[in-house]
């Protein structure tokens, strides 16, 4: 099964806040007070007046993202970032083969990162998505690691996180569904 991930993730109300008045901005709700906001090309080209870019060959840890990370994106980020620490992050895998990579910026600048991870063979708490997040000050909780703890693994790709941000879905959303589910099993 593949994972796609290309998004910012910070305090929900940070986001909220910054994008409450774009068109294009779809904000889907997190564990811990985070939210997730998608980053599609109608998004980029409403937060910058540029379309998107993307890399041709893989991203590597010299260029570590697939999306360039242009400076009038970068610029964007950095000025949320004054209100406080958020993070992109960026994520592919089909086939137990794939990347992960993340930055951090807070107070207007680069706090941490940009890090890269192509193989994913060190323990889970050093890949990237999971170290930025814990800079993000994502707490330990029940599950195995910071990125199911605030529900990143709940879709798939962007078109699931738009679709669950539309919903107004909370990440207990899908935990509750399966809760349901076992009592119902349980009761037959």
């Amino acid at each position: 099964m593949s994972y796609q991930l290309s998004a910012v993730v910070a305090d929900a109300e940070l986001l909220r806040e910054q994008t409450a008045e774009l068109d294009h901005a779809v904000l889907g709700e997190l564990r811990q007070d985070f939210a997730l906001l998608p980053v599609t090309p109608q998004l980029i080209e409403e937060l910058t007046g540029e379309l998107p870019d993307f890399r041709v060959d893989p991203p590597d840890a010299g260029d570590p993202f697939h999306l360039v990370l242009a400076p009038a994106l970068t610029d964007v980020l950095a000025g949320w970032s004054q209100r406080g620490p958020l993070g992109y992050l960026e994520a592919e895998f089909s086939g137990g083969l794939g990347y992960q990579s993340a930055v951090l910026w807070l107070g207007g600048t680069v706090s941490w990162g940009p890090r890269f991870d192509g193989t994913l063979e060190t323990p889970r708490a050093q890949w990237p998505i999971n170290a930025a997040l814990v800079e993000l000050g994502v707490e330990p909780g029940t599950w195995i690691d910071p990125f199911a703890e605030l529900g990143l693994h709940l879709e798939r790709n962007t078109d699931g996180w738009l679709a669950h941000g539309r919903r107004r879905l909370s990440a207990d959303y899908w935990d509750d569904l399966a809760d349901q589910w076992e009592s119902q099993e349980s009761g037959k």
